[in-house]
């Protein structure tokens, strides 16, 4: 825990898309500064899925999701508008206390577990099924990427699971919420059904 005059906890999220993008709209207000990387543009159709604005489309992720956060809200967050890559990965994830992987391929994933594990940074992974029956919130000690379905496989487009993906942002901004009250590291399921 920081005390007073100290410089507030980092959360770094990586990939702010679907499930990263509605996540940090939920944590807009821990005491923590929040970064995002993203190389990414918003398009018309993240419009139906991802918690961007009409007037964002066309810019880069990270730079939009911050500049929504602090016209709309008044917080201010940094921003990478850049592809998470071994050449930048000790810049981009090296001032971060949390590591929050929302990555939807699994080489950027593997690349984020990596580092983390070398620098023995908390990371703590989401990710939804392509199929928009279950969700996961798994902590990296407990986590293996397993092989994507399709390469680059779209799970979030045309905001079909909009709700389901409400509810795993849900549960990862209460994950890093707890993490940062106490340390603690819970797994969780999301299903139709119910949150574990």
């Amino acid at each position: 825990m920081s005390s007073p005059g100290d410089a507030p906890r980092r959360v770094l999220f990586c990939g702010v898309g679907a499930v990263g993008s509605t996540t940090v709209m939920l944590c807009r207000n821990l005491p923590v500064e929040l970064a995002f990387v993203d190389f990414d543009r918003v398009e018309g159709k993240n419009l139906l899925s991802q918690a961007f604005v009409k007037q964002s489309v066309g810019r880069n992720k990270a730079q939009a999701l911050a500049t929504q956060l602090r016209n709309f809200h008044g917080v201010k967050a940094v921003h990478f508008g850049v592809r998470l890559t071994e050449a930048n990965v000790d810049e981009l994830c090296g001032t971060a206390d949390l590591l929050v992987d929302c990555f939807d391929n699994i080489a950027s994933r593997q690349l984020l577990s990596a580092w983390a594990r070398q620098h023995d940074t908390p990371l703590v992974h989401a990710g939804l099924a392509a199929d928009g029956t279950f969700g996961l919130v798994r902590w990296d000690e407990r986590f293996a990427p397993d092989a994507e379905d399709e390469e680059g496989q779209a799970t979030c487009e045309g905001g079909e699971h909009l709700p389901f993906i409400g509810l795993l942002s849900a549960a990862l901004a209460r994950t890093v919420q707890a993490w940062l009250d106490n340390g603690d590291r819970h797994d969780r399921l999301v299903n139709l059904n119910q949150v574990t």
